[in-house]
């Protein structure tokens, strides 16, 4: 294990540092170390880290999304409003759509198992999106409009509303029939994430007050609360939709609206923690990404792919009609919301483990996804900030 540690750190952090260089995104190089010492590859990886490389890959989103909520400013949030709410599902419910319609033309397969593959392809890559839009926030562009934030709220619930689908449109082919009751696990879920990090937050702002303690043990205490919200969202799930990872998001945004000073040390300290997460994060997924299927694919997979992120564009941009954002800054938001990478690998081959006919098919075309999705989504972002946000100091960059 400790020699598959280092190897995974020497090379994750030289082919970032190399991707970095030439201008893209240092998490390809991640991904390329990872399908380059996974199982598919050269199988330097150890048996003991993939065994526990969904835990792991998890801990890393929680890290990133405890990061993410001691950023978010709740009054931001409710200057942002409608679109933050449409942005949480209609882009992904017209992608999905997209695959329902397209999938059967493309390939023989049932109108369930276009609506499994459209399930597992649509939801976007918070580990990929949050880390950017947070940088963003940082530096201050897109400052007035809430872009980033915008984004980032948006990119964290859409994950929970495309696996709920995921699970409803798989049992379905199991022989389950579908009940509106599904759907409404969707904003219940929501609903009791946000509350049960608010309490869990306003709980911790009063010990934290009263009590002197080290910012590292906060941080320590920050961290297992969130995995506690997680394993709860586990234990929960047979009886009561939670979201654990909203509620991580909801205790860190109740920190920095009830203890400001406090949440702002420790979003430093989260991002120090973040240098070795992602390189943890970026690297299993690559792990995760079986190259074999990737020559049965063909190029109709990747048609398939391309086309459906036209119609989440078209859902992007519905989304944010009767807003005051530019056409620039629409395309923008579009650019942002393409990249996919944790959800594809995490879900990717259960429609396969499940039984399912055209489970090597889904599988092949959530590993295509990620590979094309997240650079290009990364790239975009990287590329397009400057030119369609606010800077700074206010003005619009033209170059």
């Amino acid at each position: 294990m400790l020699l598959s540690l280092s190897l995974i750190l020497i090379l994750g952090f030289s082919l970032s540092g190399i991707f970095n260089r030439l201008k893209l995104p240092g998490l390809m190089g991640m991904i390329l170390t990872g399908i380059l010492l996974g199982p598919y590859a050269l199988n330097w990886i150890s048996d003991d880290i993939l065994n526990i490389s969904s835990e792991l890959r998890q801990i890393a989103l929680i890290i990133i999304l405890t990061r993410a909520g001691l950023a978010i400013d709740l009054e931001d949030l409710k200057k942002v409003g409608r679109p933050a709410i449409l942005m949480c599902f209609v882009p992904a419910t017209i992608e999905i759509l997209a695959f329902v319609w397209l999938a059967p033309k493309f390939f023989d397969i049932s109108l369930i198992e276009a609506a499994i593959m459209g399930t597992v392809i649509a939801a976007v890559s918070p580990a990929v999106i949050v880390p950017r839009m947070l940088h963003l926030m940082e530096a201050g562009y897109g400052k007035d409009k809430k872009i980033p934030q915008l984004i980032m709220a948006g990119a964290s619930v859409d994950d929970i509303f495309v696996i709920v689908l995921f699970t409803a449109f798989l049992g379905m082919y199991g022989g389950d029939h579908f009940s509106p009751m599904t759907l409404l696990k969707v904003p219940v879920s929501i609903f009791l994430g946000i509350l049960l990090g608010i309490v869990s937050g306003l709980i911790m702002v009063a010990v934290f007050k009263k009590l002197h303690i080290r910012d590292t043990i906060k941080v320590l205490i920050l961290l297992s609360v969130s995995f506690l919200f997680v394993s709860l969202e586990a234990f929960l799930k047979p009886y009561l939709p939670v979201s654990g990872l909203i509620a991580v998001m909801a205790l860190g945004a109740t920190l920095l609206k009830r203890y400001d000073v406090l949440a702002k040390r420790l979003k430093g300290k989260f991002s120090k923690i973040w240098v070795g997460a992602e390189i943890l994060l970026f690297v299993l997924v690559g792990a995760a990404v079986d190259i074999r299927y990737l020559q049965s694919a063909g190029i109709l997979a990747v048609v398939l792919i391309l086309a459906a992120l036209v119609f989440r564009v078209v859902g992007v941009n519905l989304s944010l009609l009767k807003t005051s954002l530019t056409a620039k800054e629409r395309l923008f938001c579009s650019v942002a919301y393409l990249p996919k990478a944790t959800v594809q690998a995490a879900i990717g081959a259960v429609p396969l483990s499940a039984g399912v006919a055209s489970g090597h098919l889904i599988l092949t075309v959530a590993v295509l996804a990620i590979m094309i999705t997240a650079p290009m989504g990364a790239i975009g972002i990287d590329l397009s900030y400057m030119r369609a946000l606010t800077a700074p100091n206010g003005q619009e960059k033209s170059h």
